[in-house]
């Protein structure tokens, strides 16, 4: 097998099959328990949705990752890989184990959020405890190179700045996951080019698992991502530029992701929090209370279906993603 597109074309396809086939079963699960989004202002469905979609991305990365490391060990890709994967620190291991974990803390917030409507102050309390999970572990941005206390607490602020970014973005079928597999598509070619290879394979999970949840959720939805989909969604595309070169001898923060090429990547999200939030201050609405002036409502108002309006905005996305790489 060459490499390492090939690796990164198994990651995508790990985790769409694993995402794809488990979402019957956490469909039909969260209807028994009652896990379900009901018809209701500004809701535009007619009948209770189930929201799967978060905990079928979830089990897409996770049984995608353990596929990939079977197909390592088995001696698929050249020697000289597994070789290397065999040297990694231990601190990486930690690393990585730490975004496992908040990845799965993420999701059972969201979760609770879904079925408990939990008060924007615990959940934001929530998110900033997942955040602090992964600083600890030692995955950090390059904000503050010179003083670590404050980049850990700049990548806490990212991390959930960037959650809810993408929470606020989940408004129509399809949008949110579909913003998240395009950043994670170009995330995944940034590292890719740049050898971290570990880094680029992440980033084909997570696209992969959002693949394969996409066909339930647009243009017609079955399932919903729901607050712990969303939440999830956002936490891995903060972390995926946080990711270090995992065959570095230490972890350095000026191998991380510059910043900008990070906000170009995920600049449609964004752009639309930051005008929703600025439209809703100058309303004197609190920003957490959801209204219709996200970039998809406005465009459904100027005409456009829902379909196309989602399609649009992943269009921009792409746009901005390419310039990223460039």
């Amino acid at each position: 097998m060459s490499f390492p597109e090939n690796f990164f074309l198994l990651s995508v396809a790990a985790g769409a099959l694993g995402s794809g086939l488990s979402l019957p079963f956490w469909r039909n699960l969260c209807r028994r328990l009652g896990l379900l989004d009901d018809p209701g202002f500004r809701k535009i469905h007619t009948h209770p949705v189930p929201l799967a979609g978060g905990f079928a991305v979830l089990t897409g990365l996770l049984s995608g990752a353990s596929v990939v490391a079977l197909v390592i060990m088995g001696g698929f890709f050249e020697s000289g890989f597994f070789t290397k994967l065999t040297e990694i620190p231990f601190r990486l291991l930690v690393s990585l184990a730490t975004v496992v974990v908040a990845a799965v803390g993420m999701v059972l917030l969201g979760g609770c959020d879904d079925h408990l409507e939990l008060k924007p102050a615990h959940k934001f309390l929530g998110q900033i405890l997942m955040a602090i999970i992964v600083v600890l572990g030692g995955v950090q941005g390059a904000f503050f190179v010179l003083n670590p206390l404050l980049n850990g607490l700049a990548t806490v602020v990212w991390i959930v700045v960037v959650t809810n970014v993408f929470n606020l973005s989940d408004n129509m079928n399809g949008l949110c996951g579909g913003l998240g597999a395009i950043g994670a598509l170009f995330f995944g070619i940034i590292y890719a080019n740049s050898g971290h290879i570990m880094a680029g394979a992440f980033a084909g999970l997570i696209l992969g698992a959002l693949l394969g949840f996409l066909p339930y959720n647009y243009p017609r939805a079955t399932v919903f991502l729901g607050d712990a989909g969303s939440h999830l969604v956002g936490y891995l595309m903060a972390v995926l530029p946080l990711l270090p070169h995992f065959y570095a001898d230490r972890i350095s923060l000026s191998q991380t992701m510059s910043p900008l090429t990070s906000l170009a990547v995920l600049a449609v999200p964004f752009l639309d929090t930051f005008t929703v939030f600025w439209l809703r201050t100058l309303a004197r609405k609190p920003f957490w209370i959801g209204d219709t002036q996200h970039f998809s409502h406005q465009l459904v108002r100027v005409g456009l279906g829902k379909p196309a309006a989602v399609a649009v905005l992943w269009s921009v996305a792409l746009l901005f993603g390419w310039m990223a790489v460039r």
